[in-house]
């Protein structure tokens, strides 16, 4: 049951009015609930916001999001006389122990019992290779919705070796019918992402976004369709180039870069969105045309509101982005309780400041539906498998130490995951080095036990160990790469850490010349000149060797079991 939720009244503009009024009397209305890039992430979340409870501005601590909040927030909102279309746009799975335990069954359990009637495939649909995502395929086809959600993917084509060849099980378009109206989702995954950092088979091929996008719109518009929508998982950067460069569309529903959008006011309690909900641009023919994200892991769902003329171009286009949050809200000071009347007073200064906040109870049967996959993730994630003796602490490169708590050389963590991985190769082939991405150790362990949930949330992916075989010079080529500033100032998380070799590093340098004095590390201890000629074993994960570590792919390697 509800607890409380702000109503948004229209004269809250998060969208915006389109124009091409003039002639039409009763425009075709439809209402887009959305999420996206919920990464398994079911549960509930404890997150911190500012309010004010009657004493000023304070920090209190609060849950947000879960899949039972959401499933709340769309049955609150499919109101029976709406045009409503639910949609997921994307990353439904890895990130949590929910994917680790059932390779998506949890997943799809859940969704089924939203009976979304739209999904894109994201990127992490393929981490496991086509073989996984047609098991996630088959778990979403075997639910109980009156109509199985349409998975999509306009740019895919699935290869001979994939389960999913000639299958249509993914669709470049879903049509669906409201009114006697036809409405034309587009499915877009994004293609060298998920080619070059996922793991979908290798002949299963992702063409460019841009001109499938447009032949698609193309094709529905000579086949009478005039409401179409673009329904993708590029990222909110990437979306506003595509809809500048495209014709014949207005909507964008989006996915990929965990966008929070929504009314600058947000940033009164905390967040930080990136723009407004729906944000608006041109495309190609000078015309608005609206994107909307609902940032990410169940946080939000997203309430796009559409006017379409008889031509199928977009009147007005407005929207709320619904955040989720629950009724238990502490203070983070003393986590203290707070009284009947200063819940009130938040629930006031919401209201007064209009903010898309809904305090909000979990679905019971949402929370039914997960009763078996939660029991199972709490056993497995409470299982004590380590001791840490001191705080250790994670940053993804070296920056000053005035600037951090981790030291001039960075991730304790990083380099400690470093060493472990050397120490397996060392087990598995002997290996000289190791090399792991500082991006890819995600949180810091504080002193005591260690946990099985905390390894996972130290290390959320799937990785296995690889045995790369790679020259001296192959090694430095690839360390230059990675090394070079632009590369560092878009990404900090590509920063290498190796075991078994030491060097300096100079920025200033030209590039060639920024990676100096490597040095290998004996077992013995004895320190010696690396051998730019001579052919090293290095240990590291098949994320990097696939390629994703830059040059890596070019060498040769061998698979390993995970370590």
């Amino acid at each position: 049951m509800r607890i409380f939720r702000q109503f948004i009244p229209t004269a809250f503009i998060l969208g915006c009015s389109l124009g091409h009024a003039e002639h039409l009397q009763q425009p075709f209305e439809l209402t887009i609930l959305h999420i996206n890039d919920h990464h398994s992430h079911l549960d509930e979340e404890k997150t911190k916001l500012k309010f004010d409870a009657g004493k000023g501005i304070e920090e209190f601590e609060v849950t947000r999001g879960g899949i039972a909040r959401v499933a709340t927030m769309i049955n609150e909102l499919s109101l029976p006389n709406k045009n409503i279309v639910k949609v997921h746009a994307g990353d439904a799975v890895t990130g949590d122990f929910y994917y680790n335990l059932n390779g998506g069954k949890a997943d799809a359990m859940a969704m089924n019992q939203i009976c979304f009637d739209t999904f894109t495939l994201g990127n992490h649909e393929f981490d496991a290779k086509d073989q996984g995502l047609n098991q996630f395929i088959h778990f979403l086809k075997h639910g109980n919705c009156p109509q199985p959600t349409q998975i999509l993917s306009a740019n895919v084509s699935f290869g001979a070796s994939s389960p999913l060849y000639k299958t249509n099980l993914v669709q470049k378009t879903a049509i669906i019918e409201k009114q006697g109206q036809k409405i034309a989702f587009i499915g877009l995954t994004v293609a060298d992402k998920t080619k070059n950092a996922s793991q979908p088979n290798l002949d299963t091929i992702f063409a460019n976004e841009l001109e499938i996008a447009q032949g698609e719109i193309n094709r529905l518009k000579a086949e009478g369709i005039n409401k179409i929508i673009l329904q993708t998982h590029l990222g909110y950067k990437f979306d506003i180039q595509l809809a500048q460069q495209l014709t014949g569309v207005n909507v964008i529903v989006g996915a990929d870069s965990h966008t929070l959008l929504g009314p600058s006011n947000l940033n009164n309690i905390g967040l930080k969105p990136e723009g407004a909900y729906p944000t608006q641009v041109k495309n190609k023919d000078g015309e608005p045309i609206c994107i909307a994200q609902a940032w990410q892991y169940n946080y939000a769902v997203g309430e796009l509101n559409i006017k379409f003329d008889e031509n199928g171009k977009v009147l007005s286009c407005t929207g709320t982005p619904h955040i989720l949050i629950g009724d238990d809200i502490k203070r983070a000071s003393n986590n203290s309780d707070l009284s009947k009347s200063e819940k009130q007073k938040i629930q006031e200064q919401i209201k007064q400041q209009q903010l898309p906040v809904n305090i909000i109870q979990p679905d019971p049967a949402m929370l039914q539906v997960l009763a078996t996959y939660s029991q199972q993730k709490q056993r497995f994630t409470n299982r004590v498998v380590g001791y840490a003796k001191e705080d250790l602490c994670v940053k993804s490169m070296p920056v000053p130490i005035s600037n951090n708590k981790c030291g001039k050389y960075g991730g304790e963590l990083q380099q400690l995951f470093a060493k472990a991985l050397l120490e397996e190769g060392k087990r598995q082939f002997n290996a000289d080095f190791s090399l792991q991405n500082g991006g890819g150790v995600r949180i810091p362990i504080a002193k005591g036990p260690v946990t099985v949930g905390m390894v996972y949330q130290l290390l959320p992916f799937k990785n296995t160990l690889m045995q790369l075989n790679m020259t001296g010079a192959e090694i430095k080529n690839t360390l230059e790469q990675v090394m070079d500033k632009n590369n560092l100032d878009k990404d900090a998380g590509s920063y290498p850490y190796m075991s078994g070799l030491h060097w300096t590093v100079d920025l200033n340098q030209p590039k060639g010349n920024r990676i100096q004095n490597l040095e290998q590390v004996l077992s013995s201890g004895q320190i010696q000149p690396l051998d730019l000629n001579k052919i090293y074993k290095l240990a590291t994960i098949d994320f990097l060797a696939r390629g994703s570590g830059h040059t890596l792919h070019d060498s040769e390697y061998n698979t390993r079991r995970s370590p």
